[in-house]
């Protein structure tokens, strides 16, 4: 795998360092190195928050510089059109995922889990390693809804 650079976006409370924490453990558990930075706007729930994650054989850095965002995984349209100078020309925008997502999924609180499940698709991670992520994040919480969901936008291919 060559580097790969993956930047969450949205505000707080909305799951963004957990499913970027969930990425980079499954990318541990494959043998890969992952490397991550945070960056919390104001501390409270509804701030905006990044979070920049980098996978590969071997990452130095945690910052994905400007245009260099492999995928872009926003949770929140405003937080993604503030972010999105930071996608390449040929990055993978997942916007329109979110917005389905947001309007099929009546629990909000599973939205990041369908998000990584649609990430999954294009990141070669074991699903094994996936689930092992998840299991570890969540701490037993909500652990096989969020194997459902998870493995529901995995499979979909739309």
């Amino acid at each position: 795998m060559e580097t790969i650079n993956i930047l969450f976006c949205g505000t707080g409370g909305q799951g963004i360092l957990t499913a970027s924490e969930i990425v980079g453990r499954a990318a541990m558990f494959d043998g890969y190195h992952a490397k991550k930075s945070e960056v919390h706007g104001m501390a409270q729930r509804g701030g905006s928050v990044e979070s920049h994650l980098r996978l590969g054989k071997e990452v130095f850095s945690p910052i994905i510089e400007k245009a260099q965002a492999d995928f872009l995984v926003s949770f929140h349209k405003g937080e993604h059109d503030r972010m999105a100078d930071m996608l390449k020309k040929d990055g993978v925008d997942l916007l329109n995922e979110f917005l389905q997502a947001d309007k099929d999924i009546s629990d909000k609180k599973y939205i990041n889990t369908y998000m990584l499940g649609v990430l999954s698709r294009y990141l070669d991670l074991t699903e094994e390693s996936w689930l092992k992520a998840m299991t570890e994040v969540f701490k037993g919480k909500n652990t096989e809804k969020n194997f459902e969901i998870f493995r529901a936008a995995r499979a979909n291919k739309h």
